[in-house]
């Protein structure tokens, strides 16, 4: 079974966040840098919530807010489910079908240990699945 584990130590180590009380601009332009759709908001490493482009659209752009002057901390999503490195895949596809989100917190002792996305599990199990056939191609042509 693949875990979160497994996810976490293929990805960037370094949690890109930004912290509640900067502009949605400037959030936007983290994202935009970084070439992700989300971003953790953490504030003097406390975990506040997610960011994300979904955020955006649906309250800022379709509420006629100015993205200059809300804070970030207004719009965040909260509320997360929450998932463990030792959290199997299946698990995080469920919450993420259950809830409509596109991405996971990951925690380990309370502490935030990172974020998943959808693409992230994908891109796991399309990796592990063709790892499977390239043994199975290995086994036949013996």
């Amino acid at each position: 079974m693949i875990t979160v584990k497994e996810i976490l130590s293929k990805k960037n180590k370094k949690n890109i966040s930004v912290e509640s009380s900067i502009p949605v601009v400037e959030a936007l332009q983290v994202m935009a840098d970084n070439n992700i759709g989300a971003v953790l908001v953490v504030d003097n490493d406390e975990y506040k919530g997610i960011f994300t482009e979904r955020d955006y659209s649906r309250k800022i752009v379709l509420q006629g807010k100015n993205s200059s002057d809300t804070k970030v901390g207004d719009v965040l999503s909260e509320h997360f489910p929450q998932v463990h490195p030792d959290s199997i895949l299946e698990e995080c596809i469920l919450l993420m079908a259950d809830n409509n989100i596109r991405y996971l917190p990951v925690f380990e002792s309370d502490k935030l240990a990172g974020v998943i996305s959808i693409g992230d599990v994908v891109n796991t199990i399309m990796a592990y699945q063709k790892e499977t056939i390239n043994h199975l191609k290995d086994y036949i042509a013996m």
